[in-house]
């Protein structure tokens, strides 16, 4: 394949992609850390043509900056930046709600009880101090939320809000966030909402949630370690 790779790596370039995504998402790979083609072969085994293909896939998404000959980096985060995708995750997830909580039967409710129930489960142990994975607990989370949505028939918007939602979930896991009872509440309240097909109930839950999560990664400042300084303009006529 002109990669050098070893027989059978290539094969594993949407693996690899994935892995890396996921690696992104979940903030083992942290805001602004530089890319190196070598130091990623080792680590997710296939060749340097398919790290760049599935780098210039990641930028697409804006979950990493190409930068030209410097090569890559993944992408800043900021509480500006963390702002503008809580907003766009709001609008679509709004948008699923009115229809999913329209045409969904009693197996989509049946799947949001179930959804919940994990979730609530991993709640309360992290409620209560016990250890817990933090990405079984967001992934948990997410599952409802989608569970939330499943039925709302655009396979298109789904797909977007995918999208939205692994950006959003980035700054939760960057930031560590747990809002404890209060978010857990409002999960409670969504479901009740859900079975009771109150879609601008469930909405107005929702935006109380979401703006609950950006105010706490603000005032926490659990970005400040990743911000980037600015860069430095030389004095006119300096040396």
């Amino acid at each position: 394949m002109g990669s050098g790779a070893a027989p059978g790596l290539e094969q594993g370039g949407e693996a690899a992609y994935q892995q890396l995504r996921g690696d992104i998402v979940l903030g083992r790979l942290a805001p602004g850390r530089k890319l190196g083609l070598d130091s990623l072969r080792a680590i997710y085994r296939v060749g340097v043509g398919t790290l760049r293909e599935a780098l210039n896939r990641l930028a697409s998404e804006g979950l990493v900056v190409a930068e030209g000959q410097r090569g890559f980096t993944v992408a800043p985060v900021s509480p500006a930046d963390f702002a503008e995708i809580a907003d766009l995750r709001l609008l679509l997830e709004k948008h699923a709600i009115g229809l999913s909580f329209a045409a969904g039967d009693l197996d989509w409710e049946g799947a949001v009880v179930g959804a919940h129930h994990r979730l609530q489960v991993l709640e309360r142990r992290l409620l209560a101090g016990d250890p817990a994975d933090a990405a079984l607990w967001k992934r948990y989370d997410r599952e409802f939320h989608q569970a939330l949505i499943d039925a709302c028939g655009s396979a298109v918007l789904l797909e977007a809000y995918a999208a939205a939602y692994d950006r959003y979930l980035r700054y939760q896991m960057v930031a560590v966030v747990f809002r404890g009872a209060v978010a857990a509440d409002q999960h409670a309240a969504l479901l009740h909402c859900a079975l009771a097909r109150d879609a601008a109930g469930a909405c107005r839950v929702l935006e109380a949630h979401i703006a609950g999560c950006v105010e706490h990664v603000a005032q926490s400042r659990a970005l400040a370690p990743f911000a980037t300084a600015p860069r430095r303009v030389p004095a006119a006529g300096g040396a």
